[in-house]
C-alpha cells in the first residue's frame, strides 16, 4: 500500500507538471483504480486511470472515450481547450478477464 501511494503521489506531481497553466489537478481513487484529471473549469487537458493493486486489466475513462490494454496505467491527453461540454464528470473503470472490478470512479469538474 506505501509503494503505491508513493506511486501515486509521484503520477500526481507529473500530472501537475504536464496541465495547462492555472488548471486544477483532482484525484478520486477507489478500492482498485484511481482517476486523475487537469482540467481548467470544464476544459479537460489530461485523464489518467490506474490500478493500485499493480495487476493489469482493462482500464478506461467515460467522457474521454478511450480504453487501453491489458496495462496498470493509461493516460490520455486533449488539445487545450478541448471542452467537456454538459457533464461535470470524468469517470474510470476497470475490467480483468471480462468482469468489471470497480466502474463509475469519478473526479468532479
Amino acid at each position: 500500500m506505501r509503494k503505491s501511494a508513493t506511486v501515486l503521489a509521484a503520477l500526481a506531481i507529473a500530472l501537475a507538471g504536464a496541465s495547462p497553466a492555472n488548471a486544477a489537478v483532482d484525484s478520486q481513487c477507489g478500492r482498485y483504480i484511481c482517476v486523475m484529471t487537469a482540467h481548467h473549469n470544464r476544459f479537460v487537458q489530461d485523464i489518467t486511470v490506474q490500478t493500485r493493486d499493480g495487476n493489469p486489466g482493462v482500464l478506461r475513462a467515460y467522457w474521454g472515450e478511450f480504453r487501453s490494454g491489458r496495462v496498470t496505467a493509461a493516460s490520455h491527453r486533449w488539445n487545450v481547450g478541448y471542452e467537456q461540454a454538459g457533464s461535470k464528470l470524468v469517470c474510470g473503470g476497470l475490467e480483468r478477464d471480462g468482469r468489471t472490478i470497480e466502474d463509475g470512479i469519478c473526479v468532479t469538474i
